[in-house]
């Protein structure tokens, strides 16, 4: 056994968390108390590892590749056609294990994955990332969602590829209706995705509703599937973005539906501000779901990375922190208990969402744990510290050094 002694929890207490093998074995003041091999953790801070609960590894490290687009989902998408058609085992493991490395050094050691699945790219991007899950499992670990982006009843054949990919290993039935022509074509969507889960048994996470449109309404779809098939608290909702612009009778409808279903909703605030809003003109809406409303409601809400350098953002590194930075701005999360609600956005919500009865800092938990260079939660949102330290399973998997140096006369 070892452990971390006298760090600062995020409510503020200073305790030793004592390790023993992959496990959480004691927590609290004192703790350490006999235990010679003990790490000095004075003024700082020790988290869970951050879990990225809605991530692409398929596609990410591509944007250069790519012909400029109009900023829009559907721009991007088209862009990203070209690229997927090129796409390799190879190509898709090494970007994919790049992210997944990148993460892990700044605090992420599990993170849930879409991968497309549809008749443009088959089930290349599905091998890509299980290859690198595979290659990094040692240092993290990544869940798969089969993802049928072009749609099931625009895509001939996709169906089938995603029988195909929940055979192969995938872990989540993906979805996205509201990318289908009609209404019956959104709704057999719904149906498709709850029936290959059911036959499956596999948790759902599908895109809902990431439009400005406030008339697209799958998100009801998904929640009255959910609650009819008995699926309470295993599905994820992502984006969501039309629910802000929907009548407020709708989303009080809606998100109590959602309550009810235990599903979780997945705002990804970094990505959603720069893809809605473009037809806007001088009040641009920030394009995020309405992240006070579910949380008042009692909804699981957690924010994701999402992208990281591909069609669709520019940006993204593989930090939660910084997500949840961006995220907070987004929301409006400044006093105390809405940073407390940003860091749950990164923790417990995700594995909330993905079902990981193992999580979190508490006695019984895998020793998933970062140790970062400030005293609080708040000041590692302001100051956005790389980790010192990285823990997967009880083993140190990366350590990060910044040095500074000011020069004056």
């Amino acid at each position: 056994m070892w452990a971390l002694q006298d760090a600062r929890l995020p409510t503020g207490a200073i305790a030793d968390v004592v390790i023993d093998g992959d496990r959480i074995a004691r927590l609290g003041a004192g703790a350490a108390d006999g235990l010679n091999d003990r790490l000095d953790c004075s003024g700082k801070l020790v988290l869970p590892g951050f879990v990225d609960g809605h991530v692409h590894l398929d596609k990410v490290l591509i944007r250069d590749e790519l012909r400029e687009h109009d900023g829009t989902l559907a721009g991007a998408i088209g862009a990203i056609h070209e690229r997927k058609r090129r796409y390799t085992v190879e190509d898709v493991r090494a970007r994919a294990r790049t992210v997944i490395e990148d993460s892990v050094r700044l605090g992420t050691t599990r993170l849930r994955s879409h991968v497309d699945v549809d008749t443009i790219g088959g089930l290349i991007p599905l091998e890509g990332v299980k290859a690198a899950a595979a290659d990094c499992a040692d240092i993290a670990e990544v869940r798969i969602i089969a993802f049928p982006q072009e749609g099931l009843l625009r895509d001939p054949g996709a169906h089938e590829l995603m029988e195909a990919a929940l055979e192969a290993g995938a872990d989540v039935v993906g979805g996205m209706p509201h990318w289908e022509a009609d209404e019956d074509a959104q709704r057999e969507h719904v149906r498709l995705c709850f029936e290959l889960a059911t036959r499956f048994n596999r948790d759902l996470d599908m895109h809902v509703d990431e439009t400005d449109d406030g008339g697209v309404r799958t998100l009801e779809m998904v929640a009255d599937e959910a609650l009819a098939r008995g699926f309470v608290g295993r599905v994820c909702a992502g984006h969501v973005c039309s629910l802000a612009a929907a009548d407020d009778d709708y989303a009080d409808r809606v998100i109590e539906k959602c309550r009810r279903a235990g599903i979780s909703i997945a705002a990804n605030p970094v990505t959603n501000l720069v893809l809605q809003g473009r037809g806007d003109r001088g009040l641009i809406r920030r394009g995020t779901t309405r992240i006070g409303e579910l949380r008042a409601a009692g909804v699981n809400v957690l924010f994701g990375q999402d992208c990281v350098k591909d069609g669709f953002y520019p940006f993204g590194r593989g930090s939660m922190l910084e997500v949840a930075l961006i995220s907070a701005h987004a929301a409006h999360l400044t006093n105390k208990s809405d940073l407390d609600f940003a860091l749950r956005a990164v923790t417990e919500a995700p594995a909330q969402a993905m079902r990981l009865l193992d999580y979190g800092l508490r006695p019984g938990a895998r020793a998933d744990l970062q140790l970062l260079p400030v005293p609080s939660w708040a000041e590692a949102m302001r100051l956005q510290p790389p980790p010192e330290k990285v823990w997967f399973s009880g083993r140190l998997v990366a350590e990060n050094t910044v040095r500074s140096t000011l020069y004056r006369d």
